[in-house]
Order: C-alpha cells, then sequence, then structure tokens
C-alpha cells in the first residue's frame, strides 16, 4: 500500500507540472500506509470533495444501499486516474463525425478541409480532471441508471458486483469530455428490446443473447470507416459516436455506451500494435451467463473467443483489456526497478488478456543470452517491441537480467526484437525475429556477409490487396467492329492476378477493331484502375471516347468506368453489381492491337514511375542503401545484406509502409 501511494504522489507532481499546483503539496512526506485510496482521492479532490461526500453521505445513510456506496466508492478512488482535454473549439470539431456520415461523396479530406474552414484553428485547450469536476448530480445520476438497468434487466441476475463495477457503472470510457448519457441512450435503444424480454424461447437471462438481440435490431448499422481526422481526438464521447464513422475505436465506443446503458457489462480489448499493419485494434467483449467470453468487431454479431478468426489467426503479440481501475499489481511489479516506464505503463488502466486469444503462443518466450548485443544497457526492464512502419513499439515488459530474459504468454507468427527504455529513447538488445508457429522455433534477421540483388514492385504489402487481384482473374479482353460488341473476338484473357502496377500482354490477332475494351469477370464488380492500348511500334496509348456500363458501387461518382482511362493508376472502376461491368474505347476507326497494358485496382501501394524512394536495412539501427527515382515500375537495388529486414520509403507520396523480408522467388518481396 505503502509503495502504492508512493505512486499516487507522483501521478500528481505530474499534475502539478501541467498546473495543478494547488491540488497537492508535498503530500509524500504526510503519506501513510494507514490512509484509504477513498480517503487519498478525497484529500485530493480539494475544493471538490465536498460535492463527492455529498454522495457518500446520501448512499451512508441507508443500509438498503450498501451496494451503492461500495460503487461510489468504487469510482472515487480511481477518479485520479481520469482527465480529459476541454475546449469549445474542439466540440465543434467534433462535427466532423457527424459530416462525414452525410458526406455524400466527399472524401474524409475534403471533410476536414470544410470543418477547418467553418470553425478555424483549434486554440489552447483545457485539461480537466474528473476528481476536480465531477458533481454529486452527475455521480448520483451515473450510479441510479447503472443499478436501474442491472436489476430491472432479466440478464442482470447473472452478473456479478465486481462485474458491475468494472464492466457496466463507469461513466466514462476514456478520455472523453463528461456528459449525460445513459438515459439518452436508454430510451432510444431500450424499447429494441421489448420484444425480448417476452420472449419464451430465447434465454433472456444470458448478457450475450440480449447483446447478439440488439445488434440485430439495430435500424441503421452502417459504418463509415476512416483513420482521417482533422484533430487528434482520442474518444469523442457518446453523442459523435453514434453516428459510426470513423475508426473501430469510435464505433466500438458507441457499442459500449449502448451496451453499459442497457444493462449489459462490455469492455474494450486492443492490441497496441497489430502484426501486419501499422495500426492497433479495439474490438468489443462481454461474457454469457456462464462467464465465457465473447468478442465483436461491432456491428457484426458476437461470437466465442476461442471459435473467432482472432483467435486462431491473429498473430499480434500480446492482448490487453481496457479498465476503469488502476492495475495496481502492474504498478507495483514495474516500480520496484525504480526507472522511468515507457509511456504506455506509466498509467496503466488495462489488464494483460493475451491467455484468453492464445491459440498459439510461447507461455515463456525465452531470448538466448548469445542473440543479446555485446552493448552495455542501464535499464533493467527489457521491453519486447513490435513494428509500427519504421518504427519500434514496446507492447510487453519483463525483467532484464543478464542471466535470463523471458517474456511470458506472448502469441507467436509475428516479427518483435527486444530493447530498454533510456533517456526517451528505446535501446535495442537484439536483431529483428519471429517465432515460427509449426516448428516453434526463433528465426533473427541479422546482417550477413553475402550481399544480393533486391528488385521491388511495392512499398507495402500487396497480399493485402489480393481481394482486388484475384478480381482480376478471368477478365477478358475483347475487340469489337460493332458498338454493342455483337460480334467480338478475345483479345486476351487473364490468367493469374497481377504482380505489379503494369502488366503488359501482346496480342496476336491481326485484325483490326474500332472497339476495344475490358469485361470484368463474373463476380469481380470489373475492378481495374488502367488499362492501355497500342499500336505495334507505337509508344503512345490509343484514345478514343470512352464507353461502358455507368454507375459504381459507391453510387457518388467516384468509381466510374471513365476511370479506367484517366491516365491515373491509383483510380479505378468498382461497378454497382458484381457482374456485367466493362469499360472500352471508341477508337474512332479501325486499329490492329499489339499489345494491352493493365493495372489492378489498388491502394496506390506499387512503384510509381516518377516517384522518388528509399530502401533501407536494419543492422540494429536503419541504414540507407540510397536513393533512386523510379522509371519505370521496378527497382533495383544492388549489394544488398542477405537475411536482413528491410523497408522502403517512398518520399513523394503515400504513408503505407511496412517492414518487409526479400524473397528472390518473389518479384515484390515477402513481406511481414
Amino acid at each position: 500500500m505503502v509503495r502504492f501511494l508512493k505512486y499516487i504522489q507522483y501521478f500528481i507532481t505530474i499534475a502539478l507540472i501541467l498546473g495543478l499546483a494547488w491540488l497537492i503539496v508535498n503530500k509524500a512526506s504526510s503519506i501513510e500506509g494507514s490512509i484509504s485510496s477513498l480517503e487519498l482521492a478525497l484529500r485530493m479532490a480539494k475544493n471538490n470533495r465536498t460535492e463527492l461526500e455529498k454522495v457518500l453521505y446520501f448512499y451512508q445513510k441507508n443500509l438498503a444501499d450498501s451496494l451503492k456506496y461500495k460503487a461510489a466508492c468504487f469510482l472515487i478512488e480511481n477518479m485520479p486516474y481520469h482527465s480529459y482535454t476541454d475546449g469549445e473549439q474542439l466540440e465543434k470539431y467534433k462535427k466532423y463525425y457527424a459530416w462525414l456520415k452525410d458526406s455524400h461523396g466527399k472524401t474524409p479530406e475534403e471533410v476536414v478541409d470544410s470543418v477547418k474552414k467553418a470553425f478555424g484553428p483549434i486554440e489552447q485547450l483545457d485539461k480537466k480532471y474528473d476528481l476536480l469536476e465531477v458533481d454529486s448530480a452527475y455521480l448520483c445520476n451515473n450510479i441510479e441508471w447503472a443499478f436501474k438497468v442491472w436489476r430491472e434487466q432479466p440478464w442482470g441476475k447473472n452478473i456479478s458486483f465486481d462485474m458491475f463495477c468494472e464492466y457496466l457503472l463507469p461513466y466514462r470510457i476514456g478520455d472523453e469530455s463528461l456528459g449525460y448519457w445513459r438515459e439518452m441512450y436508454y430510451e432510444k435503444y431500450n424499447p429494441l428490446l421489448d420484444s425480448l424480454r417476452m420472449s419464451d424461447s430465447l434465454d433472456i437471462e444470458d448478457p450475450v443473447v440480449a447483446a447478439n438481440y440488439l445488434i440485430n435490431e439495430l435500424p441503421d448499422k452502417w459504418h463509415y470507416y476512416t483513420s482521417t481526422t482533422p484533430y487528434s481526438f482520442g474518444h469523442i464521447g457518446p453523442e459523435y459516436v453514434q453516428y459510426l464513422s470513423g475508426t473501430c475505436r469510435e464505433v466500438t465506443d458507441f457499442a459500449v455506451y449502448l451496451f453499459r446503458a442497457l444493462g449489459i457489462p462490455c469492455a474494450i480489448d486492443f492490441v497496441p500494435v497489430r502484426s501486419y499493419v501499422n495500426a492497433g485494434h479495439f474490438w468489443l467483449v462481454t461474457w454469457n451467463k456462464y462467464g465465457e467470453t465473447y468478442m465483436a468487431n461491432f456491428p457484426e454479431n458476437l461470437e466465442m473467443v476461442r471459435k473467432n478468426w482472432w483467435y486462431r489467426w491473429d498473430d499480434s503479440p500480446k492482448v490487453y483489456r481496457y479498465t476503469f481501475d488502476i492495475n495496481n499489481e502492474l504498478y507495483e511489479r514495474m516500480a520496484q526497478y525504480n526507472e522511468k516506464v515507457y509511456p504506455f505503463w506509466s498509467l496503466p488502466k488495462f489488464r494483460d488478456v493475451t491467455y484468453e486469444y492464445a491459440y498459439s503462443f510461447e507461455k515463456e518466450l525465452v531470448i538466448s543470452l548469445e542473440k543479446l548485443y555485446k552493448n552495455k544497457s542501464n535499464g533493467r526492464i527489457a521491453y519486447l517491441c513490435v513494428t509500427n512502419r519504421n518504427n519500434w513499439i514496446p507492447i510487453d515488459w519483463t525483467e532484464y537480467d543478464a542471466q535470463h530474459l523471458a517474456f511470458r504468454n506472448v502469441r507467436k507468427g509475428t516479427l518483435m526484437r527486444v530493447a530498454t527504455y533510456e533517456n526517451g529513447t528505446l535501446n535495442f538488445l537484439t536483431d529483428p525475429f519471429y517465432v515460427d508457429k509449426q516448428k516453434n522455433e526463433q528465426h533473427y534477421f541479422s546482417v550477413e556477409g553475402d550481399t544480393q540483388d533486391v528488385v521491388l514492385y511495392a512499398k507495402c504489402n500487396i497480399e493485402g490487396e489480393n481481394m482486388f487481384r484475384d478480381r482480376m482473374i478471368g477478365g477478358v479482353f475483347e475487340g469489337s467492329n460493332q458498338p454493342n460488341f455483337a460480334v467480338r473476338d478475345t483479345l486476351f484473357i487473364i490468367q493469374s492476378k497481377p504482380d505489379r502496377l503494369n502488366t503488359t500482354v501482346r496480342i496476336s490477332s491481326d485484325k483490326e477493331y474500332q472497339y476495344i475494351r475490358y469485361v470484368g469477370p463474373p463476380g469481380g464488380l470489373c475492378n481495374v484502375a488502367e488499362v492501355t492500348f497500342y499500336e505495334k511500334n507505337d509508344t503512345v496509348a490509343l484514345s478514343g471516347k470512352i464507353i461502358g456500363t455507368p454507375g459504381c458501387y459507391q453510387h457518388d461518382g467516384t468509381h466510374e468506368y471513365t476511370n479506367v482511362f484517366d491516365g491515373k493508376t491509383w483510380t479505378s472502376f468498382d461497378y454497382f453489381e458484381f457482374s456485367g461491368g466493362w469499360a472500352g474505347l471508341d477508337l474512332g476507326r479501325k486499329v490492329q492491337i499489339d499489345r494491352i497494358v493493365y493495372t489492378p485496382r489498388n491502394r496506390d501501394n506499387y512503384i510509381r514511375p516518377g516517384d522518388i524512394y528509399e530502401l533501407y536495412y536494419c543492422d540494429r539501427y536503419w541504414k540507407s542503401a540510397g536513393r533512386i527515382k523510379a522509371t519505370v515500375d521496378s527497382l533495383v537495388y544492388r549489394g544488398i545484406p542477405q537475411n536482413a529486414l528491410l523497408f522502403l520509403r517512398n518520399h513523394t507520396r503515400g504513408v503505407d509502409e511496412r517492414v518487409f523480408v526479400y524473397e528472390k522467388e518473389s518479384n515484390y518481396g515477402n513481406k511481414t
């Protein structure tokens, strides 16, 4: 307890530096082990102490409210760890999420510009602390509504008080502005459960049954996904998450407000960094009446974790669960080393739940001492790191012991390395490595003596675009001398998915055609980015009147057939029906086609001629292999160390970048 209280003092000292000097002064010398967490929080509340004590006195008066008193204590004890940013401009900027949902074909970037033009730049914002802001009315309102739904809903009988406190009672999710949200959500969504509560066939005492029923009854579940924002908001609060626009965080936050307002306990599980993309991920979890964990990428239905795709196939090394209270045990363990921890662990309001998702994991991931660099390290905490672009993000920790270095409950399969955190930077202890799922062996990417030539066709893993590439298999190029193609000849059929920006094919036919086109295969939505036709010995693409099937899947004009001939490889055709789409040219004259060049629909990660690229290889730290201006859709780098981890940056455009390993068998590199 003493150590925990010292931590509280440290936190307050930081707050002092941020402008809360009046909150607490020289508390460390006066803190005694006998002081409870509740009393300490009340003392820290200063002038707001009276408001918090009103709540405690209110529930102390009646023995029937003993659980409500305990709930109030739980919330107040943990208030020191919660704060939020506030400002009029900030609230105006959040209108972005409403505008985005009703953007009518505008890109997120265009909506961002509209927000900034409408409201001007965000000036200095205020940092506010729950302990100093929450009044008795707000706290009592939250407690009363939480107990109301817990007791009145039929599934409430299978929710323990401890689960209630952690996963139903909290008045906030993260760092959003405070507001009254429970009654608003209850009045709007509780009627959707009326028929469930009267059901004779469904298990109305199971929270998961209620949760899935609610999801299926929601009138609007369409989610506008984008990671583009006009400002780094954090959590945006109960009002604007209802628009279901933004990232997985916003849509998951909506589910949490919704479920908790209707008496369904839930939490947010997350990975700080995923194994295969440059971002973390958030999703919803809840529990059935037997305590089994269910998960969902809302608004998908919940399913048991151990039957979910994520459980079996995702490689993210660690999974955590957000909590309202602080993880005292974790803090105590890290505090014993008396060093500045990586910021992720400075205020740990989460639990390690990796084991619940551990289909393929190492109970103890032991790092061979032979693999450690010989450089001196002063840190006593070792961090397990995962890549985010060319950066390394700590996702787990252990004691750095020169005799034994091991991490606990780590999922296998992704790229990692070990580092300490000293003077605000990572000090690497090992080369990058991964643990093979099948062989359970560690493979390190250490620079070896031999070198190789590297040919690259993309700067980021295009395996994530297989859907677009596969949709070209079976596509047909046709020629005709009739505008309706009633009589037509097949010029070429695509037999395999393209691996590069521009695929060139030769045409053997000696016939001449006025009308030429690309017809998408059945089920392919005619997904194609660019097509060019050439006469023999000609370097200039043929031109003519663009013809095709109008309409796109987005119904906003952004992905029409005209994109196929606009000269932009980053725009594409996405027909509104799965089959029947085509795009072509009326050349105005009969022409013999010599060759065709086509580009699959893509996310602009292929090598683009004219752009400037720089290749890096990892030799403890990233080292440059030089800059090259692309003249074609490929790059050649010579003398690159074998077995090295690589990273390609486009200095001209784009942000999608991932580390990769080069394999000679692949024409675009084997991305990790």
